[in-house]
């Protein structure tokens, strides 16, 4: 298991996965096209891949302009191996080295990622849009939690 800091050329199997999984699925894969990948890792903020016998089976994007989650999502049988939390905590980690700023993210109510931000110690601050909570984590919560 190899954790790296995403590149241009891992956009292709990123899409894959996002388009693969089967919760929050996107209505239309084609409204994310790849350049929007390549804006949020590049000029926004930074991603990172999990790579597994060189096939990349996870990542995480966060957005330093909006302070948010922009994607965190494994491929389906990937799941409950530690992945996951290891792709956020690098990118929480690296987000509060950047800003002090809090750190929000919505997802779907009672879906395995509700779950999972909750076990991470995030807290719901009500909703974002008409279907999504929303989540934050503090600079101060992160850093008392993981002992920074």
């Amino acid at each position: 298991m190899n954790f790296r800091e995403a590149k241009i050329e891992d956009i292709k199997q990123m899409q894959i996965i996002r388009n693969a999984v089967t919760e929050n699925i996107l209505s239309n894969p084609d409204l994310l096209p790849g350049k929007d990948y390549e804006e949020f890792m590049f000029e926004r903020g930074k991603g990172w891949v999990c790579e597994i016998e060189n096939q990349i089976v996870g990542f995480s994007i966060v957005d330093l302009k909006e302070n948010n989650v922009w994607a965190l999502f494994l491929l389906p049988g990937f799941e409950k191996q530690g992945i996951g939390r290891q792709l956020h905590d690098i990118m929480v980690d690296w987000y509060f080295t950047q800003t002090r700023d809090t750190i929000w993210l919505g997802t779907t109510p009672k879906t395995r990622a509700d779950m999972f931000y909750r076990r991470a110690g995030w807290k719901e601050t009500g909703m974002h849009g008409e279907d999504e909570i929303k989540f934050e984590m503090t600079f101060e919560k992160w850093t008392a939690a993981n002992n920074h």
